[in-house]
């Protein structure tokens, strides 16, 4: 079928657009791992730990490596005593800066969420 195609002939999981987008850049710990990256540049395994204290070594190493597949972030490799290996958000990763910009600003609506969720819990409790 061409561009027609009847939006009941989608799978669910595909008719919405940005749906890949963010299960790729919003998953668990990818989005602290890239702000990380990106805010700060360059850095260590140990100094991505020390900014994400709550990500477990295994975790961060996983998402890392998965980071790395989908050319979000490179790995560089100094074969040096002891060995270095640094981590750097790669030009496709630095892409999504105006993303974590506009999300950033948007941030100031926290409030008026937090708000909203107790004015429903409140309503709901009755």
């Amino acid at each position: 079928m061409t561009g027609n195609t009847l939006r009941g002939d989608v799978a669910p999981e595909l008719a919405c657009p940005i749906a890949p987008v963010v299960d790729l850049v919003f998953s668990r710990w990818t989005t602290p791992i890239l702000w990380a990256l990106n805010e700060f540049g360059r850095q260590r395994f140990v100094e991505l730990e020390r900014r994400i204290t709550t990500i477990s070594p295994k975790v961060l190493t996983q998402r890392l490596r998965q980071l790395e597949r989908d050319g979000l972030v490179t790995r560089t490799y100094h074969a040096e005593v002891p060995p270095r290996v640094e981590y750097e958000i790669s030009d496709l990763g630095r892409s999504l800066a105006p993303l974590f910009a506009t999300i950033a600003e948007w941030s100031v609506n926290l409030d008026a969420v937090e708000r909203a969720r107790r004015d429903y819990d409140a309503r709901v409790k009755r």
